[in-house]
């Protein structure tokens, strides 16, 4: 099958409960510019230094994903064009990116990075953690970040049902935030999760962004 039916395919399988995030990670530009003829917009990225090669090759409408892990050295290279920032894992990364973001007087969309995996590998909030950064006083000074849900990587293992219950910790943790007081910079909507080989499981307990590479461009 082609780019563009992989989309069209997947599209059809998540929705309307969630959206897709093509993950062009180590991909050509001439790929992702297959999957742009086709309509598709959304489009994630790992490293920083691709992304900025990428979006400053491609055409400007697209809505750019930062999906890896974020050093708050690199922020800069980001803040004036990214459209959301899935791995906030810190309450310094995440001034860090206000303080970016006011420079290019914007707000910039987050989402908090929690550990849901049995792996140490894994980058991520613990549930104690993500309550304390919203409930801070530093936080409560931000003005150019807006919180708008959750990220969470399930362990890489072939076990569907250790995969489906650590999405419905993640989506349990997500209603638990969702029902305690709302600070300004706090809109709950989104959860990231699931990927290539899981993210059916994903949506079926809650997800609303699905970030999936191999299944549409091939395996990297």
């Amino acid at each position: 099958m082609s780019i563009a039916e992989n989309i069209a395919r997947i599209e059809a399988e998540i929705a309307p409960k969630a959206q897709l995030i093509a993950v062009t990670k180590t991909k050509p530009v001439a790929m992702l510019m297959e999957a742009y003829k086709a309509g598709f917009k959304r489009y994630g990225e790992n490293k920083v230094q691709e992304m900025v090669t990428k979006y400053e090759q491609m055409p400007k409408d697209i809505e750019w994903h930062l999906i890896g892990h974020l050093q708050t050295n690199k922020v800069k290279y980001i803040a004036p064009f990214v459209g959301m920032i899935h791995s906030i894992d810190s309450l310094k990364l995440l001034e860090e990116v206000n303080k970016q973001a006011a420079k290019c007087e914007r707000v910039i969309d987050c989402l908090l990075q929690i550990f849901i995996a049995q792996e140490e590998t894994k980058f991520g909030l613990s549930e104690e953690e993500a309550v304390a950064l919203l409930q801070s006083a530093a936080f409560d000074g931000l003005q150019n970040v807006r919180i708008v849900g959750l990220m969470g990587m399930a362990s890489n293992t072939d076990d569907a049902t250790q995969v489906r219950q650590e999405f419905k910790n993640l989506k349990r943790f997500f209603d638990k935030l969702s029902s305690m007081p709302t600070h300004r910079a706090v809109q709950l909507t989104e959860i990231s999760m699931g990927m290539s080989g899981d993210y059916l499981i994903a949506v079926e307990e809650g997800s609303t962004l699905v970030r999936v590479g191999s299944a549409i461009f091939g395996a990297r």
